[in-house]
């Protein structure tokens, strides 16, 4: 194997689309991955990549070119991992909604992965489904998607329409839609006890209902949410699959020029 120094910027080039990748990609970005793993990991990977795919001559004119070819590489990097990456966060959003219905939405903590306040729901939804991915082994189809991206995507020649964000805002109707289904159990027995409990406030309007709301509400929001526990693989298999659909998908718009 060799290395020659005029194939350097090559490898610059496709350095920067692989650190824009890890750098946004559900699971390898996550803030308690340690900087020194993800540099070493893109760096690993660039080094496969330079004497695995096919190496064009890339065409720019001066630095300024340069620097722009560079640009676009780590927006189709980037890209490609944030669109997977937006479809990990339905479960939390989905806990977060729980939470509201239950009433636990009153105790928040820290989420050590996103380093932002959240939900006890949304931080079990949230770890429960990077256990599964880890065991799917979703991070290896991330890794070969990326790869073969460049089979599709030639370095330099990712292409940005300008109706991309059509995508996005479809994803963003799908994503409340998707997570109202996962909410859609314990949303209907939580509206059940409403109702019951606003039928027996005329009956009995001597009793404190809303001593009593509080506690009915978490018991029938825990038994249900333990009865709907049983489901949350195939709902994280759904997920994962909406993952994949997003990555193709923005790998196929950034071809399309």
């Amino acid at each position: 194997m060799t290395f020659r120094l005029e194939d350097f910027e090559i490898f610059i080039l496709i350095l920067v689309r692989i650190s824009g990748f890890i750098y946004t990609a559900p699971l390898f970005s996550l803030r308690n991955v340690p900087v020194r793993i993800k540099a070493g990991l893109s760096l690993f990977l660039t080094v496969i990549l330079f004497y695995t795919i096919p190496l064009p001559d890339v065409e720019y004119a001066g630095t300024i070119g340069y620097a722009i070819l560079a640009v676009k590489e780590a927006i189709a990097g980037a890209l490609m991992g944030l669109f997977s990456n937006i479809a990990y966060q339905i479960l939390s959003f989905a806990g977060q909604l729980m939470d509201m219905e239950i009433g636990f939405s009153m105790i928040s903590q820290l989420d050590p992965v996103t380093n932002i306040r959240t939900t006890i729901t949304a931080n079990f939804y949230s770890y429960l489904v990077i256990l599964l991915m880890i065991i799917t082994n979703l991070h290896h189809y991330f890794i070969k998607a990326v790869v073969d991206s460049y089979y599709v995507i030639g370095i330099g020649e990712a292409y940005f329409p300008p109706d991309m964000y059509r995508m996005m805002v479809r994803f963003i109707i799908d994503y409340f839609i998707i997570a109202m289904r996962i909410v859609l159990p314990i949303f209907a027995a939580i509206l059940v006890v409403n109702t019951i409990l606003g039928i027996l406030a005329k009956v009995a309007p001597q009793m404190n209902m809303f001593v009593i709301g509080m506690q009915l509400k978490v018991l029938v929001g825990l038994i249900i949410f333990y009865l709907i526990i049983g489901y949350t693989p195939s709902v994280a298999d759904f997920i994962f699959n909406k993952m994949k659909e997003l990555l193709l998908e923005v790998i196929n718009v950034m071809q399309s020029g």
